[in-house]
């Protein structure tokens, strides 16, 4: 009890600013950590009366319940208290994880888990944040599919076991269809829908997740379709196919919602316009909370699924763990109980978050699939087959500063 009351205190040390975790992760990167394998009964012995820390984005309601009410439960009777910690942005982790490493705290951190994925992901990376090599161990991951490119390559930087699967996230558009009667299905289609209807549409002001994606999408659709955009950046790249994006985005800015004179800050208020009628499109990474939003009434009961003929941006979110975790074995547990069918079962299910399974259904039993297969169909979000039918990939993780900038420049400047 002792040792769990020390690190609730540990929580309390102050987060080190943002441009201190930049500046470390412009200095050339140190090889990734490993963790030395073990028997997993020496791990489930280990993790027996550990706390672990999960800090995680506190802003979706049914994922902090799943956690809460469902996975945390379940690592109880496997002897693991887990500690969900909100935060409002997955850099706050991170520049917890670099303070501590810094202050040379290599094995008894305050953080344990992360739900990462992305740009955070690759900055762990640069600084030599993560444990890797520990997640091929985990008995679950022999439900996982090798070959899928979602799951080993993380926004074009390699997993290398440096972050075990959670959830699969498809980019998607939804829409009032009391107010849109004449739906685009291109992004084209969309940029003149808007354009048609001033003041109808907008969009997350980039760093924002949801809104940085977004541009990414427009990039695509700018430069001709995803075959046109090399997944890697280069300087060179971004100079020749940049200037299309930030002038079709410029030139649009003046039917957006208060005529582009401003955006809104994140995903949540661009919900509340959507939820007041002040805007009749919406966009999630995160289609799931969907079907209790419009259940609820939160959103109006006519929204709409808008699926685009040239497909969305498709990725994957992980639970990563920090090489100074203090609870490494308990965090290994919670990553592992994360990932078996029970769990992505009961996660799938609208009712509790409606996350799309990281599983290979291929290599599960009869009675696993049967249970995937008995899944209540949501009557808002159709399945992932659906979603994510002609998929575009994620650009390159080094990819998102540089556009994020631009477009504050370019575009929000503009206006």
């Amino acid at each position: 009890m002792s040792r769990i009351l020390s690190r609730c205190h540990r929580i309390g040390l102050p987060v080190v600013a943002a441009g201190l975790l930049l500046a470390a992760c412009a200095a050339p990167s140190s090889a990734p950590v490993e963790t030395a394998p073990s028997s997993w009964d020496s791990v489930l012995a280990a993790a027996k009366g550990e706390t672990v820390n999960l800090w995680m984005y506190g802003g979706d309601q049914q994922g902090d319940n799943y956690v809460d009410d469902v996975l945390a439960p379940a690592a109880a009777k496997l002897g693991v208290t887990i500690h969900r910690i909100p935060i409002t942005d997955t850099k706050d982790a991170l520049n917890r994880m670099l303070a501590e490493k810094q202050a040379g705290r290599s094995n008894d951190g305050s953080v344990d888990l992360v739900w990462v994925n992305g740009d955070n992901f690759r900055t762990g990376q640069q600084a030599a944040l993560w444990a890797c090599g520990w997640v091929a161990a985990l008995p679950n991951s022999k439900y996982l599919d090798p070959a899928d490119a979602l799951l080993t390559n993380d926004f074009g930087v390699p997993t290398n076991g440096c972050e075990a699967p959670w959830h699969k996230a498809q980019f998607t558009f939804f829409y009032d269809s009391a107010k849109v009667t004449d739906p685009p299905t291109t992004m084209a289609g969309l940029f003149s829908w808007i354009t048609k209807h001033p003041g109808k549409f907008t969009y997350p002001a980039p760093p924002d997740f949801t809104g940085s994606v977004f541009v990414r999408e427009a990039l695509y659709a700018a430069s001709g379709g995803v075959a046109n955009v090399p997944l890697q950046f280069s300087q060179a790249d971004y100079n020749r196919l940049t200037p299309a994006l930030f002038a079709k985005l410029t030139s649009l800015a003046p039917a957006m919602w208060r005529g582009g004179a401003t955006y809104p800050r994140d995903s949540t208020e661009l919900d509340k316009l959507y939820s007041g009628g002040q805007v009749d499109f919406d966009m999630t990474y995160g289609p799931a909370t969907l079907t209790a939003l419009v259940g609820n009434g939160t959103f109006p009961a006519s929204t709409k699924i808008l699926t685009l003929d040239e497909g969305t941006v498709g990725n994957a979110s992980f639970l990563g763990m920090p090489a100074n975790a203090a609870d490494r074995a308990g965090a290994e547990v919670v990553a592992n109980l994360a990932m078996s069918p029970a769990q992505q079962v009961a996660k799938a299910d609208p009712k509790v978050w409606g996350q799309f399974t990281v599983l290979d259904l291929s290599r599960l039993d009869a009675a696993d699939k049967s249970a995937f297969g008995a899944l209540p169909v949501s009557p808002v979000v159709p399945g992932y087959d659906v979603l994510s039918r002609h998929a575009n990939p994620e650009l390159s993780s080094a990819w998102v500063d540089p556009i994020d900038t631009g477009w504050q420049r370019a575009v929000l400047g503009a206006g």
